[in-house]
């Protein structure tokens, strides 16, 4: 199936602007630009009944909450390849979150390659999971249901999070969301050498974020950064798994979904077909967000 017209729109215009590949940018430059493209979009997203920054065992986030009675506390993990994003650039995803949800939404500002590589974006994430659990009361005001989520590498570390909740007895979680996630760090599978799918991430995009989160090839087959080859994926949180058709990560997000289901975790997996990596954020300009958002209000639904 081809791109839809709104992607296939938005890759002509950004042709036309003569924007670099990511792979010959320095992070800094990357982070320049993915700032200008957050700010160009204007999207502000929904009004919250609070909003609040706080500090998380040494971890900045952003609490947003939509009403009085939060149905559930989503603690979410922003894309960007552990280099890029930050808790402005995902302020409107998160409001809309909230707002499709009922949920509150912990945005997690974690480290960032390369100055703090991995493991340092899986530790923040750990400890902002855990603080979130002890607030639960004060953010929703009532022992509500605790859900991981993420999109790229933030559902890379949400995956990580919910296997870490397993093996330490807690947090308890309701619910994992993965967003085209990041899951192995095998860049040869089909969807990585598919022409079709080098769009705005492509395969050398994805080999420069792992140069810069984890140099060292061998350390990149721990389950803590490829949770795809974790041994164990029994007993974890029920997960929702949304892929990108066109995505040089649609093979692994489809297969992590699938030993999830081999290991007895009941899992919802959605293919959006026509889209590429990142429509999820791209609220207001691809209709495939919208669609993906309902998708997960639907789901968390279902479970909380």
């Amino acid at each position: 199936m081809a791109l839809d017209e709104a992607t296939t729109a938005l890759l002509t215009q950004m042709a036309q602007a003569e924007v670099p590949p990511l792979e010959q940018m320095t992070p800094q430059q990357a982070r320049a630009f993915s700032k200008a493209m957050a700010a160009e979009s204007a999207e502000t997203g929904p009004e919250m009944f609070t909003t609040s920054e706080s500090d998380a065992s040494g971890v900045p986030v952003r609490i947003l909450v939509p009403g009085e009675t939060p149905r559930a506390v989503i603690v979410y993990y922003h894309g960007g390849g552990w280099v890029l994003g930050d808790l402005d650039q995902y302020d409107a995803v998160g409001r809309r979150l909230a707002a499709r949800t009922g949920c509150a939404v912990v945005l997690v500002g974690y480290r960032k390659a390369p100055e703090h590589p991995y493991p340092a974006a899986v530790e923040d994430s750990w400890a902002a999971l855990r603080w979130t659990a002890g607030h639960l009361e004060e953010i929703a005001g009532a022992p509500v249901p605790l859900i991981v989520a993420g999109d790229s590498a933030g559902g890379n570390l949400a995956a990580i999070m919910a296997r870490r909740a397993r093996d330490h007895g807690g947090p308890s979680l309701t619910l994992q969301i993965l967003i085209y996630p990041v899951t192995d760090c095998d860049l040869e599978t089909a969807s990585y050498r598919d022409p079709a799918n080098q769009l705005m991430l492509t395969r050398e995009g994805m080999a420069w974020f792992w140069n810069h989160y984890l140099p060292d090839l061998p350390s990149r087959e721990d389950a803590d950064a490829s949770p795809l080859r974790a041994k164990d994926l029994s007993g974890l949180a029920p997960a929702v798994v949304l892929t990108a058709e066109h995505d040089v990560l649609l093979d692994e997000g489809e297969s992590y979904a699938e030993r999830l289901r081999e290991a007895g975790v009941p899992v919802s997996s959605r293919r959006f077909d026509g889209q590429m990596h990142g429509f999820f954020t791209m609220i207001g300009l691809l209709p495939g967000s919208g669609a993906a958002f309902d998708h997960l209000a639907e789901s968390v639904d279902r479970h909380v």
